[in-house]
Order: structure tokens, then sequence, then C-alpha cells
């Protein structure tokens, strides 16, 4: 088998941290889109939390009107580029509280919309579920989310000019 070289260092140096930046602003938009999408209405917020039926009923109200924020708040820190380790840690244990609670749906026959970009809850006769797709989603969130969490650093982002700050103030 013929050995394939890796690239030179300089090339990897000049195109990471342009992937990086890119796994950002895409896990950023989502949780963007899911968040807005919610926190305008947080009853079907909750709605869509209870579906699931993982959660006792305050825990599910909590979580419900909980979420939109804290995927807002996600999504500014990423797609601003502050604490994206961080931010990352956080959005792999979501979108893996997210693949569990879907595939949990779905093996105890429960027919619910996700709820990730707003509505949710039971669907109406005739309509199917789509947790294949779902699951499929979350699962390459997750990857970009760890891959963040191993290689946060990226252009355009606060957390480059803070560090980039500290090595001169050093």
């Amino acid at each position: 088998m013929p050995h394939t070289a890796s690239p030179p260092p300089a090339v990897r140096a000049r195109v990471l941290p342009w992937l990086g930046t890119a796994a950002r602003l895409v896990l950023g938009a989502v949780w963007l889109v899911a968040g807005a999408a919610k926190i305008t209405d947080l009853d079907a917020s909750v709605r869509a939390v209870r579906a699931y039926r993982l959660l006792p009923e305050t825990a599910a109200q909590v979580v419900g009107a909980g979420l939109p924020v804290v995927e807002i708040l996600l999504a500014v820190l990423l797609v601003a580029g502050a604490g994206v380790r961080a931010a990352a840690a956080v959005s792999a244990v979501l979108m893996l509280a997210f693949v569990v609670g879907i595939a949990a749906a779905w093996a105890r026959g429960l027919r619910i919309d996700c709820g990730c970009f707003g509505s949710g809850g039971e669907l109406p006769a005739g309509q199917d579920p789509t947790y294949g797709l779902e699951l499929a989603r979350d699962a390459a969130l997750t990857v970009l989310a760890l891959v963040l969490v191993r290689w946060p650093t990226g252009r355009l982002a606060i957390d480059r000019l803070l560090d980039t700050r500290r090595k001169e103030i050093l």
C-alpha cells in the first residue's frame, strides 16, 4: 500500500483554523435557529419536552423553558468564538442527551415531533416520525462539537484575540 503523506505543517496551520471556524459557525447557527424557534413559544417547548415522557412534570417544565435560552447562549458563544471549548463541550452533552431522548422515544414506539426546531409533541394522524434522520443529524452535530472540544482554535474568534493579547503581555 502506498503511503499517503499528510499535508505539510504550514498547510495544516492555514487550513485547520478555518475548518474550526466553519464548524463553530455551523453549530452556532443550528443552536441559534433551534433556540429562536422555541423562545417565542415556551409552552410548545415544554410540550415537546413533555412528549418524550422521560422527565417528571416539574423537570419537563424547567427544561422546556430553559432549553431555548441555553441554545441561544451557546449560539452567541460559538459564533463569537468566546469560550469555544466550554460551549462545544456543553453542546456535545446536549446533543448526546437529544440522541438518547430520540432513541428512547423511537424504541418505545412514541409518535412525536422531536421539537428540535419548535413545535414538538404528538404527531397528527397520518404523519410519521423521522427519528432516523434526527438521530443522524444530532450524531453529526455531536461529532462536530467534539471536534471543537479537541481543536477549539479558529479564525475570527474572541478566544483567538484574547490569546494573542495574552501572549503579547507575557
